[in-house]
């Protein structure tokens, strides 16, 4: 048994948890979870999250991204993940979804505010927007990168998704369900200030937020 095995079964557990929520969509999303400052392990790309065995999860150097174990390719979101858990030092955990309604808000590239306190003390005051770069490049990264803080740990990655940073994988799971919660709330504000929409398309879309 390799010694990242338990590491690994907190990635798949994860990757379950999320899919039966509804969070990743088909084989898209990935998540990685930093193993020490070294190493971390990730998702391998194009994988069905219900067959995983921990064989198919791959470690990855934090620095080079050389893989160190895994049967199949990393995820090519991997070099964005190892972006985060550089720079959030005190995260060990990185989970890229492509949850509904906050890629919603992403789409319309600005900030989600996140207004309930409870969700501030646990996220930060906003979940930051990303530019757009298409996914799995070096562009992405770097756009990621200029827009980390260590006071913000939700990102929105316009026309993408969501990345999120959490001390461990079951508070990352956590902050999805927070910032899907955010964007509902956001939305549902923004559908009922939405005047010059007619009132049953607004209530069409608030009936669909609520459902």
């Amino acid at each position: 048994m390799s010694p990242y095995t338990p590491h690994k079964e907190q990635v798949i557990q994860a990757c379950l948890t999320l899919a039966e929520a509804g969070y990743l969509a088909g084989t898209g999303g990935n998540l990685a979870l930093r193993i020490n400052d070294e190493l971390f392990a990730v998702t391998p790309s194009g994988a069905d999250y219900y067959t995983l065995r921990a064989d198919d999860i791959c470690v990855l150097r934090l620095d080079t991204l050389r893989q160190v174990e895994g049967t199949l390719k990393p995820s090519v979101e991997s070099a964005m993940h190892a972006c985060m858990l550089r720079y959030k030092r005190d995260m060990q955990a990185s989970v890229h979804t492509h949850q509904p309604l906050a890629s919603a808000v992403a789409l319309l590239n600005i900030d989600l505010p996140v207004q309930d306190e409870a969700l501030r003390r646990a996220l930060g005051e906003r979940v930051a927007i990303v530019p757009y770069a298409p996914s799995g490049t070096g562009m992405l990264v770097r756009a990621l990168g200029r827009r980390l803080r260590a006071d913000l740990h939700g990102y929105l990655l316009k026309n993408h998704g969501v990345i999120c940073a959490a001390p461990d994988m079951t508070e990352a799971i956590a902050h999805v369900g927070r910032i899907e919660s955010a964007a509902a709330l956001f939305l549902r504000q923004r559908i009922a200030a939405a005047n010059t929409a007619p009132a049953t398309v607004r209530h069409m879309a608030l009936a669909c937020l609520n459902t």
